[in-house]
Order: C-alpha cells, then sequence, then structure tokens
C-alpha cells in the first residue's frame, strides 16, 4: 500500500449507501482482528488463574496472597473504566487508529512480559507486584480498545450498514475466548501437565508477541477514520473531551442514559450467558470441568453467527427494540432455563431436593451470617458456625432453606437437617481455636458428605444421565439472548454522541457496565446464593439488572439507527 494511500488526509465523501469498499472490508477485518487478540491476552489470565497463584501468590501468607489476587481481579474489571476515560480522551484528541495502536501495544506487551516474569521463589515479593502491575496495564488498555475499534468501524461504515460491520467487533470477545482456550489446551496436551505447571504455563503468553506482531502489522496498514480526518482538517476536534462529554449535562445525561438504559441490561445478559450459565453448570451442577466446557463451546460456536445476524437486522428495525427485546426475554426466561438446565445436567440433584430438602437450623435468628462475596476464591468463611456450614451447602451445589429453631439442635448452634437426620455444625466458640478449626471443620464436611449421598444427593453429575443434546439447546437459547442484547450495542453507542467527543463518551458507560456490572456477576450471584441456599436466587441480580433497563430505555433511550454520525 502506498503512503498516499495510508495517509490520514481525508478522502472525498462516499455516497451514504455506498456499496463496501475494499478499504472497509480491510477495515473491518483488521479491527476484529486485532481486537479478536487483544481478548485472547484479556482471557489467558482467567484460565490460568490457579497456575498463577500457584507461582506467585503461594509463598506469601494468606491475608497478603488474598490482597494480591484480589488486586490481580480487580485489575481485569474495576480499571477498565479508568482505561476508557485516559484513552477515550486521546482517541478524541490525536485520533482512533494511533490511540487504539497504542492500546494494542500496551496489552500485548504485558502479556508478553507476564510470560517473562520471575515467580515467587526467584523474586519474593517483587513477583507478585509486578504481576499486578501488567494486570493494571492489561486492564488499562482493554478499556480504550474497545470504544477505539467499535469507533473506527462505525465512522468508516455506509450509514445502512452500521449494525452490520460494527456487529463483527462483537464476535471478537468470543472468539478471544476460542483461541485462549485452544492455545492452553493445546500446550497443556503438548507438554504434559507437570511441565506446563512448572514452567508451560509462560507459553501462551510468549505467544502473545506473535500475534501482536501480526496484529500491529495489519492495523499500520490502515487509514485515519475518515470522520476524525476530516473534523481534524477543519479544526473542530474537541480540546477539552473530559469536560465536554461528563461535565456538561446535556451529554453527561446521554452517558447515564446509555450505561442504564442499554448497557447494564447487555452487561448482566452477557455475563450470565456466557460466563455464569459456565460456573452454574460447572460449581452448582457439578458438571465435569472439560464437558461443561465443550457443551457451552458448541453452544457459543452455534449462537456466535447471530451477533452479525442481529447487527443487520438493527439496521432494518433499529437498535433499541432488538437490545430491549433480549433484556425483556432475559428478565422472564433466565428462571424457567435455568430450571430446566438443572433437570437436564443433573437430575439426580433436582430428585434428591424434591424428595430429601436440606435445612440449615439456627438457633439465634441474628447470628452473624457473612455475605459471601469471594471474587478471587481467597476467602475462607471458617471462623463462624452459620458460614462453615452455608459454605459447604453453597460450593457443593446443595439447595437449603434456612430456619430458626427456639431451642439448641444436636447440642449445637447451627445444624444440617437432610430429611429427619441432623448434622451438627462446629460452634462458633470451638472454631476460635485456630489449632482446632481445621480439623472440625474437615470432620464435620465428612459426616455431611455422607449422609448427603445417602440421602441421594450426587458428589458429581453422572455423564450417562447427562442429556447434553437438551443441554445445549438451553445454553443456546442463553447465548442467543447475549446475541440479541450485544450484537448492535456498539453502533447504537457510536450514534449516540457527537464525533467530537465520540471515543471518550461511549467508552465510560461500556466498561462501567461491563467491567462493573458484568464483571462481578458471577461472584454477586453466587453469595447471593450462598446466603439464602437457593441454587436460582443469584438470578434476581440479571432479571433485575435487565428489567431496570428494559424501563429506563423504553422511557428514555433514543433510537439512533437512522442518525448520521459525521457531525
Amino acid at each position: 500500500m502506498s503512503e498516499d494511500a495510508r495517509s490520514d488526509t481525508p478522502s472525498a465523501p462516499l455516497g451514504e449507501h455506498h456499496t463496501a469498499t475494499r478499504n472497509e472490508k480491510m477495515v473491518i477485518a483488521a479491527s476484529s482482528l486485532g481486537t479478536v487478540f487483544e481478548w485472547y491476552d484479556f482471557y489467558l489470565y482467567g484460565l490460568l488463574a490457579t497456575t498463577i497463584s500457584a507461582q506467585f501468590f503461594a509463598g506469601v501468607n494468606d491475608t497478603t496472597a488474598f490482597i494480591f489476587a484480589l488486586a490481580a481481579f480487580a485489575a481485569g474489571f474495576a480499571v477498565r473504566p479508568f482505561g476508557a476515560l485516559v484513552f477515550g480522551r486521546i482517541g478524541d484528541l490525536v485520533g482512533r487508529k494511533n490511540t487504539f495502536l497504542v492500546t494494542m501495544g500496551i496489552m500485548g506487551g504485558s502479556t508478553f512480559a507476564v510470560g517473562l516474569l520471575p515467580n515467587f521463589a526467584t523474586a519474593g515479593v517483587v513477583a507478585p507486584i509486578l504481576l499486578v502491575t501488567l494486570r493494571v496495564l492489561q486492564g488499562l488498555a482493554l478499556g480504550g480498545q474497545y470504544g477505539g475499534a467499535a469507533t473506527y468501524v462505525a465512522e468508516h461504515a455506509p450509514n445502512h450498514k452500521r449494525g452490520l460491520y460494527t456487529s463483527w467487533i462483537q464476535t471478537t470477545a468470543t472468539l478471544g475466548l476460542f483461541v485462549s482456550l485452544l492455545v492452553v489446551i493445546g500446550t497443556r496436551s503438548w507438554l504434559g501437565e507437570a511441565a506446563f505447571a512448572n514452567w508451560g504455563w509462560r507459553v501462551p503468553f510468549l505467544a502473545s508477541i506473535l500475534l501482536l506482531g501480526v496484529s500491529l502489522w495489519v492495523r499500520l496498514q490502515l487509514n485515519e477514520s475518515p470522520v476524525y480526518a476530516r473534523m481534524k482538517a477543519s479544526g473542530n476536534t474537541s480540546k477539552a473531551p473530559l469536560t465536554e462529554a461528563f461535565l456538561r449535562w446535556g451529554n453527561l445525561r446521554i452517558v447515564l442514559v446509555a450505561l442504564f438504559g442499554a448497557v447494564v441490561g447487555q452487561a448482566v445478559v452477557w455475563y450470565t450467558g456466557q460466563f455464569y450459565a459456565l460456573f452454574f453448570l460447572e460449581k452448582t451442577l457439578k458438571v465435569d470441568g472439560m464437558t461443561a466446557n465443550v457443551l457451552i463451546a458448541i453452544a457459543l460456536a452455534l449462537g456466535t453467527p447471530f451477533f452479525v445476524f442481529f447487527g443487520w437486522l438493527s439496521d432494518r428495525i433499529g437498535r433499541k427494540p432488538i437490545i430491549l427485546a433480549g433484556c425483556l426475554l432475559a428478565s422472564i426466561s433466565y428462571f424457567p432455563l435455568f430450571h430446566a438446565l438443572t433437570q437436564a445436567a443433573n437430575p439426580a440433584l433436582a430428585e434428591a431436593q424434591a424428595r430429601m430438602p436440606v435445612s440449615v437450623l439456627l438457633v439465634d435468628s441474628s447470628m452473624p451470617c457473612s455475605f459471601q462475596f469471594d471474587p478471587v476464591g481467597k476467602n475462607k468463611f471458617d471462623s463462624v458456625s452459620c458460614d462453615v456450614a452455608k459454605s459447604y451447602l453453597a460450593k457443593a451445589g446443595i439447595p437449603y432453606v434456612e430456619k430458626s429453631v427456639g431451642d439448641p439442635v444436636h447440642t449445637n448452634e447451627v445444624a444440617i437437617q437432610i430429611g429427619d437426620r441432623l448434622v451438627g455444625a462446629p460452634s462458633t466458640m470451638d472454631l476460635a481455636d485456630t489449632g482446632r478449626r481445621k480439623g472440625l471443620i474437615a470432620a464435620f464436611q465428612k459426616d455431611l458428605q455422607a449422609e448427603l449421598a445417602a440421602a441421594g444427593y450426587p458428589a458429581k453429575a453422572e455423564d450417562a444421565r447427562i442429556n447434553k443434546p437438551l443441554v445445549v439447546a438451553i445454553l443456546f437459547a442463553l447465548v442467543l439472548l447475549v446475541t440479541m442484547v450485544y450484537g448492535p450495542i456498539a453502533g447504537m453507542l457510536v450514534e449516540l454522541f457527537p464525533s467530537r467527543i465520540r471515543y471518550t463518551s461511549m467508552s465510560l458507560p461500556y466498561h462501567l457496565g461491563n467491567g462493573w456490572f458484568g464483571g462481578f456477576l458471577p461472584a454477586t450471584a453466587f453469595a447471593m446464593v450462598a446466603a439464602t441456599g437457593d441454587i436460582y436466587y443469584g438470578l434476581w441480580y440479571p432479571v433485575v439488572a435487565a428489567a431496570a433497563t428494559l424501563v429506563i430505555g423504553l422511557l428514555l433511550l433514543p433510537e439512533t439507527f437512522r442518525r448520521k454520525i459525521e457531525e
């Protein structure tokens, strides 16, 4: 490609409904490919979290390990809105192309560097500090890349195909997850588990440098967005995008409407359909991890084309009705779908629950029981009697109801009732003896496990009884809802804001919604389950959020699909 072809000078305006040019197809392919690789980088940490924890956190005390693990987790989700602010501002000041080249370089470089880090045994506490620093850089970069890719593609698209063009960006998170899964599984199979745990875990991180090189080379061939180039040539770029975007009520109001009237619902539906469904299969229904991954991978493969379909459809009937219809369907279908998932994936659990219900009996209804919010899996909840009881049942996927009783039961302050049998939990006073605590809990769990098995509660789902076609069908229905809300969202966000502050304005609500409301959904939903004993209670989180988005969106969210975005 010649230097003239790659210049950032404004090109002659194309017709509003022109046929896609070769350059536009290249824009879609390059932006999507680069974004796939950025999601690949982001997901690697999640897939290898257990191995990384053993390498970097195993040598520190429990409290310090918890702090580091929490910081590393938060960097992936909590700092994304800050990345949106930093890189959104830069994108509106200096251009779309150069900004997402920078975010890609930071993301790829940070991921590659993780593969080079010394572990705790070699470098001591410096190792987890370096890891958390790189995770912060990854979170910041991810916060900047989505808005850049979506804005860049949309500003190249003909008006009547903006939803279709940007929907390709929406497939990239799923495809990035696929690529990272394939690389991790392939490396594990090639090296073996022992070598992988020792040093082979570094290979997927180091391999990212190849993906980074390809992505940067492809994106360097592209022009600046024609909308931004013309705006820059005419001197209409914003001098203070953060001020214009968030300190002026006219635009701030649109940011808030976009967040609560579209993105929050999109985020909780997205995380429920792809991540909480997998969590529910593995952790609650006790389906073997490999089987659960294969089943959800099939559903994702079947559902992914619908991101593009609903993007295309939104160019014809509008973005708003599709996104809000997805929120409506999610809010009314999640409970029946997850009940059906239990029957299909672990019928023995459903049968045992109906035949021999489990109760947690508390002598004192005011007894302090923790809300077991544990995003990094490091909290033990082992110092209070009711926490010990509820934590085991929740992690074992055993539904229960809580009952307050007036007199001591089984000579304990807390007991588990299974049918007419009682298993007493260690008292809070006894648990205060840290030397005896571990043994007391182990003995309680052994007795409880034996009684649960005798009552017919399965330790894991029986593979022969899993109705796999039905499970895939249910998971596909959940993924289809994801594609409804996610396919058109990029087009809508781009169209809501003026071009001079578009990158900044759209990035923040997207990453607040997906990084905070969506990212913390699995941990929050599990804590809700542990608090109530109802394995479906966590679904109230996405149901209420989706329903709230539906109401706010119906009342306040404008339709945008016929808007011009050059202004």
